[in-house]
């Protein structure tokens, strides 16, 4: 509802305005709110192994305070389907990191994310006023490479229809996990985002 009120009210419709919108209702509704209404019906969480996040968040109530963050570069395929959008969060008692999210334009052209994760970081990262967004070149990508096969790991993989930007991740069995995406820039892939998380200390 919250997310409608601002299309109503003339919010364009990107990825970047999405994560906006998302992070917004997060403050106003309630974090857990925020993360069900934004999420397509396949998302993935990891918790740290990769699950649906419906049935993640289904049984959760909103912390007092959300996560604040806000999206400092957009990712977007040739086709405007798909995005990456990443940034820094800020914990409600202090805390810091950033965050990764792969959205997907719905039929009625607005955005569901379908992966989130991120990590903590020792030094915040700087907020930026305006979110850098970079848009794949609209030629035809040969060969895409294909994601890792990981040993005794959960692998994850996905697409725009056109293959201009493609991401996958892979979680080992004690939940370190890799998460990457590429854009096309016309004769190759670009790494645009390639974020390591160490397993939890135990």
């Amino acid at each position: 509802m919250f997310a409608a009120l601002l299309l109503a009210a003339g919010a364009p419709q990107t990825a970047v305005d999405a994560e906006r919108a998302f992070a917004a209702m997060a403050q106003a509704k309630g974090q857990w709110t925020a993360f069900r209404a934004f999420a397509a019906d396949d998302a993935t969480m990891f918790t740290p192994q990769p699950v649906n996040a419906h049935t993640f968040l289904q049984p959760r109530a909103d912390p007092p305070q959300s996560v604040r963050w806000s999206p400092a570069a957009s990712y977007i395929s040739c086709d405007g389907t798909t995005a990456a959008n990443t940034g820094p969060w800020r914990g409600a008692n202090g805390g810091h990191g950033y965050f990764s999210t792969i959205w997907r334009r719905q039929p009625d052209g607005g955005w569901k994310w379908i992966v989130d994760g991120g990590d903590s970081l020792a030094v915040p990262r700087v907020e930026a006023r305006e979110a850098k967004v970079h848009k794949a070149i609209c030629n035809h990508p040969r060969n895409p490479p294909e994601p890792p096969l990981g040993i005794e790991s959960k692998v994850g993989a996905g697409a725009s229809p056109d293959k201009t930007l493609i991401w996958w991740y892979e979680v080992a069995r004690d939940g370190a996990r890799t998460f990457a995406v590429r854009l096309w820039n016309g004769r190759a892939y670009d790494i645009v985002i390639d974020d390591r998380i160490a397993a939890a200390a135990r």
